[in-house]
């Protein structure tokens, strides 16, 4: 049995009464960002506890009185997925049953937002399962980070707020002083999104050409659209986990006369051998979000981390002041 404990806060910082500061409660899957927003936020870590039993299931205690407190919990659901997910639940129900006034959930990474829809018979869609499921358990509101399919927010009958890295991102990308840089889109379904970054960067767009088989995860990028040779190519894409299309993106941005390679991801989901992929690429860095922190790999020096813990903090300082958070959404 394993057992992780989050020490109980020994100081609370002036925000008015103890009801009126949020409770901001950490996922065994997210402890690092959930730190890193309540340090933003001015809080402690609520404290909590989750046993893992040597069967596999889950025990989540609360160590915090809640009752008619607003609550927020941090859990991305990747690494493990289901366990984690399952956890997420598990938290919901253990803050509704304990009569919390609200429960804000924040998911950095939702790892089902690929299963949006029915494209083949006899098949589930898994993001509509999931967003039934956290509705059920009892979550008030959903705050996530650049969803992969968008329209997935219309799943549910709660809020759900979709915030998005690119401001982060772009800054990241301007400390590199590419110059001269395109953006490329790693394929034509993300073309509108790499637009925006090419226009917030003031630089040209392209996009690969990119054929996809089956549920594999690998495909073959085939062909370069828009001018390259001679800048510095910033491949944009919402995550990765192989790898593989962002390199061979690389490879054949290269051979068209590209300068340099920098590839720009939301969530670097990074699974086995993506690090010596990268590593044996053109990518000359790869720069990604701390939405997930427990990927099975070592990161190569080429991966450069930012936090969003500072967006997530302004989205729970507006919630939670009912405020309006439309200005997370400015691109």
């Amino acid at each position: 049995m394993n057992v992780l404990r989050r020490p109980r806060s020994l100081l609370r910082r002036e925000h008015g009464p103890d009801d009126e500061v949020p409770l901001v409660f950490a996922g065994s899957a997210s402890p690092r960002l959930t730190a890193a927003i309540c340090r933003e936020v001015g809080v402690e870590v609520a404290p909590s506890e989750v046993v893992r039993f040597s069967e596999g299931t889950l025990f989540v205690r609360v160590l915090e009185n809640v009752r008619g407190r607003s609550v927020y919990l941090v859990q991305s659901t990747v690494f493990p997925t289901n366990a984690n997910f399952m956890e997420l639940l598990f938290w919901i129900d253990a803050f509704s049953r304990a009569s919390a006034d609200s429960v804000t959930v924040i998911v950095p990474y939702f790892s089902y937002a690929k299963g949006d829809k029915k494209d083949e018979p006899r098949v589930s869609i898994r993001a509509r399962v999931c967003a039934d499921a956290i509705e059920a358990a009892g979550a008030d509101r959903v705050v996530t980070l650049d969803l992969h399919a968008p329209q997935i927010q219309g799943f549910f009958r709660i809020p759900v707020d979709d915030l998005y890295a690119m401001p982060y991102l772009c800054r990241a990308i301007e400390r590199e002083n590419l110059g001269n840089p395109v953006v490329v889109s790693p394929d034509a379904g993300f073309a509108k999104r790499a637009r925006r970054f090419a226009q917030r960067l003031g630089a040209p767009l392209a996009i690969a050409d990119k054929v996809r088989e089956g549920h594999g995860g690998t495909s073959e990028v085939v062909e370069i659209i828009g001018e390259v040779a001679e800048r510095g190519a910033v491949v944009v894409d919402d995550f990765t986990i192989s790898a593989g299309t962002l390199v061979e993106a690389a490879e054949q941005l290269v051979a068209r006369g590209a300068r340099s390679v920098t590839a720009v991801v939301t969530h670097g989901v990074f699974g086995a051998g993506s690090m010596e992929r990268l590593d044996s690429s053109p990518i000359q860095r790869l720069i990604t979000t701390d939405s997930i922190e427990t990927q099975p790999v070592e990161f190569s020096d080429r991966v450069t981390v930012i936090s969003v813990a500072p967006l997530f903090a302004e989205a729970i300082r507006r919630i939670h002041n009912r405020e309006s958070i439309s200005v997370l959404f400015a691109e």
